[in-house]
């Protein structure tokens, strides 16, 4: 056995390019088997921190080996599995084989942020990181947010952009520089882009607390109070 600590399963070996600089850039260390033989064979001796199966190019070898260390032949707190849209189907009377899944093609900080709530919830991680506005709550280890203690459920980018704005309350942001500050620079979607995530956010915040995300006409978008007396921003439900 590999006497290495902390090491995380991953397949199909060779993995995917983009799940590498993933997991490299996060500093994790890894270990690409192309079956449950070999992950047994190089099994560390604590086990395996946590496996990430991507099942896109070779579907029914990873759910084999799903089963394989479902069954305990090789040990390991979590799985999560990686799946195209097209897969979605496949994933029906088979969640036993894994604890979470992602969609292909993803975002690096998505597959991290989902690998690293798995590794808490099995007891190998830190304890999360929570912000809170209110009656929000983000907990930016787990990409989990929550309002008046009901579970949003939101996208990627719709979280990104609700945690942009939560912890930057009373600042007034122009849609360029919500693009380029939560989407990137390199993103060339269009300021309408913003104005559609505001308007599901909204509506997934519910008509209580939609004004959380005001509109200031003419200018941009800002999230909470500002601390100016008597400027408060006008509200444009259509965004």
């Amino acid at each position: 056995m590999t006497d290495v600590s902390d090491l995380v399963l991953v397949f199909p070996d060779p993995p995917p390019p983009l799940l590498v600089r993933t997991l490299d850039l996060a500093g994790q260390q890894w270990k690409a088997v192309a079956n449950a033989a070999v992950a047994m064979q190089g099994e560390p001796a604590d086990g395996w921190l946590g496996a990430v199966v991507c099942a896109e190019d070779d579907p029914e070898g990873a759910f084999a080996l799903c089963r394989s260390l479902r069954k305990g032949d090789a040990r390991v707190e979590s799985i999560l599995l990686l799946v195209s849209g097209a897969q979605l189907h496949e994933l029906e009377h088979r969640d036993d084989l894994f604890d979470d899944f992602c969609l292909s093609p993803f975002h690096p900080k998505e597959i991290e942020a989902r690998f690293r709530h798995l590794l808490f919830r099995a007891g190998r991680g830190d304890s999360p990181e929570l912000a809170s506005y209110a009656d929000l709550v983000l907990n930016f280890e787990t990409y989990q947010a929550a309002i008046g203690g009901k579970p949003l459920d939101l996208t990627y980018m719709e979280y990104e952009l609700l945690k942009f704005f939560l912890t930057h309350p009373g600042k007034v942001f122009t849609r360029e520089q919500l693009l380029s500050r939560v989407w990137g620079y390199e993103y060339y979607g269009g300021a309408r882009t913003v104005d559609v995530h505001v308007r599901r956010l909204r509506a997934k915040l519910g008509e209580e607390h939609a004004n959380l995300i005001q509109t200031v006409r003419s200018v941009g978008y800002r999230f909470g109070q500002t601390r100016w007396p008597g400027s408060g921003g006008n509200q444009d439900a259509d965004a």
